[in-house]
């Protein structure tokens, strides 16, 4: 005769047998999706890894072609590099190191061809941002004023606004149009910190074009004289990857050719 035990254990083998045969189908789908997402995920993760290494090699070996001043060979780089590796940032850097190169190498058509491949195809807005404000200098130094204004006008990044508005009134003033070059500036001005030295460069535009600059508000001006401590570099620093370029009031062309690193 079986003990009260074993008829208990019983009953536990059989509730068991009964829920498996009803779940055990699913449990065991349910397993499979479970481990096959966790083995998927490291492996992307992994593959993200290795193409990021891969990535940033051929990137050392285009900065190598740029610092050789080897504007062939860093054209072919950056050619496999966005082909191979397009979604990395080394892709979106490459493009504007060697739209720099070329640019400064009079192969003015290869550096638009690749500051409109990171325009286009950056996976950060600030990469976007710096090859448009470059692209819109080289065709508004060919005379393309109108294209030149739809890429300013494609940067609509809050932190690069005032870059764009002083580019905007480079081309305008090109154009011939002053007023409206005028206005443009005095937004870039306003829109610029204070101890953005390039600040002073759209003030001197804004002097040739006889215009004042903008008076700063009072309670503005009553802040910075109050102020003891120094501002901070994230304050006023402009965007680190479009840092004023140093000729953008001589002209326009340095969207390609004041690339910097």
């Amino acid at each position: 005769m079986a003990s009260p035990l074993d008829l208990q254990e019983q009953e536990q083998l059989d509730s068991l047998k009964a829920f498996w045969k009803q779940w055990g189908n699913l449990i065991t789908w349910l397993l499979v999706i479970v481990l096959g997402g966790v083995a998927g995920w490291n492996g992307w993760q992994q593959y993200q890894r290795s193409q990021a290494v891969k990535a940033g090699a051929m990137f050392d070996e285009l900065d190598r072609a740029v610092q050789a001043a080897d504007a062939d060979k860093a054209a072919r780089v950056f050619a496999d590099l966005k082909e191979r590796y397009p979604r990395t940032v080394f892709a979106q850097q490459g493009g504007l190191f060697a739209a720099k190169l070329l640019y400064d190498k009079s192969k003015a058509d290869d550096a638009v061809a690749a500051l409109q491949w990171v325009s286009a195809n950056a996976i950060e807005d600030e990469y976007k941002a710096v090859a448009s404000l470059r692209l819109a200098g080289i065709q508004a130094e060919r005379k393309q004023y109108d294209e030149a204004l739809k890429t300013v006008a494609a940067v609509t990044q809050p932190a690069f606004a005032a870059l764009a508005a002083d580019r905007r009134g480079d081309i305008l003033l090109a154009q011939g149009k002053r007023n409206e070059a005028a206005a443009a500036f005095a937004e870039a001005f306003k829109g610029m910190p204070q101890t953005v030295e390039y600040r002073q460069i759209v003030e001197a535009k804004l002097n040739t074009l006889g215009v004042a600059a903008p008076a700063e508000p009072a309670s503005a001006a009553a802040s910075a004289a109050s102020s003891d401590a120094p501002p901070s570099a994230a304050a006023t620093a402009p965007p680190a990857a479009a840092a004023s370029p140093p000729a953008a009031a001589a002209s326009p062309a340095v969207a390609a050719s004041g690339a910097s690193k």
